[in-house]
């Protein structure tokens, strides 16, 4: 198992972020940091702080040297895919390489409705997705994309420079639906991001994955799995390394740093990281 932290940038500061992600850029326990696509805060007043993801990952991957970084996961409908593809290869260039692309069909309706960006029904999220995962995939490895689908059309379209990373930065899907979220992951992810759960709604997921898999031809090993876990104000690091460690077959854990966040927890998560064996050598 590899390990990986989460500062959603919402209800803190870009200080306290920046402490942060310097502090365990140091630390070679943490493989990658993440932040999130929301532009109010979640499950939490949402008249708060809420910094936009991609610009602050952009300014925390100047300031950083070795972790890899991403955003836990993109809103497809905030951006068009084109846009998106464009920005992915810039930070993919400015990191050096170190880009994770997540990506996911989007649900808060609350931020949509605000800003006045449509959302639609399920459907037509993750027929819009599964468009947009082919537009994406496209213009970050062809040298022209063309694609005329109900959402997007594209002619002859560009997307130069690429990154460095070949054929694209990996791609991260987070979601848990079984019909269409984990048969677009089978087909066009690297990574499956796991929001959380049951060890047993872990594993029936992961059984879920590997059906669609099979239906579309390829190796469920090839896909890695993550999965989001918390670490509370109390800083219980024993306890969310036990979650990790009941998700069975889990590659990944990625976990949520507490606001206010402070660089003086990962240390401490680190050693206990070191301690508990589960760590990849």
């Amino acid at each position: 198992m590899r390990f990986a932290f989460k500062t959603s940038p919402q209800n803190t500061t870009w200080s306290d972020m920046l402490a942060v992600w310097t502090a365990a850029d140091d630390i070679d326990v943490y493989e990658s940091g993440w932040t999130f696509d929301h532009f109010y805060p979640i499950f939490s007043d949402p008249t708060g702080p809420c910094l936009e993801g991609w610009i602050t990952l952009t300014a925390l991957a100047q300031v950083t040297r070795r972790l890899r970084v991403g955003v836990l996961v993109t809103g497809i409908h905030y951006r068009h895919p084109a846009v998106l593809a464009n920005m992915a290869s810039a930070l993919d260039i400015v990191s050096d390489g170190r880009l994770e692309l997540g990506i996911g069909a989007g649900w808060n309706e609350e931020e949509s409705g605000a800003y006045g960006i449509e959302l639609g029904s399920l459907k037509e999220r993750f027929d819009r997705f599964e468009e947009a995962c082919q537009v994406l995939k496209g213009l970050l490895s062809q040298e022209t994309t063309t694609f005329d689908g109900r959402f997007y059309q594209l002619v002859d379209a560009r997307n130069e420079p690429k990154g460095p990373q070949r054929p694209h930065p990996p791609i991260c899907i987070g979601g848990s639906g079984e019909k269409r979220t984990l048969r677009i992951t089978a087909q066009y992810a690297d990574h499956w991001n796991f929001v959380g759960g049951t060890p047993e709604e872990f594993a029936r997921k992961r059984a879920v994955l590997a059906a669609h898999c099979a239906d579309v031809g390829r190796d469920p090993e090839e896909i890695r799995v993550s999965a989001h876990l918390r670490l509370n104000l109390d800083r219980g690091y024993q306890r969310v390394l036990d979650e990790a460690a009941a998700l069975e077959g889990l590659d990944l854990a990625i976990i949520y740093l507490p606001t206010p966040h402070d660089p003086a927890v990962l240390e401490p998560l680190a050693e206990a990281i070191r301690d508990s064996g589960l760590l990849s050598p």
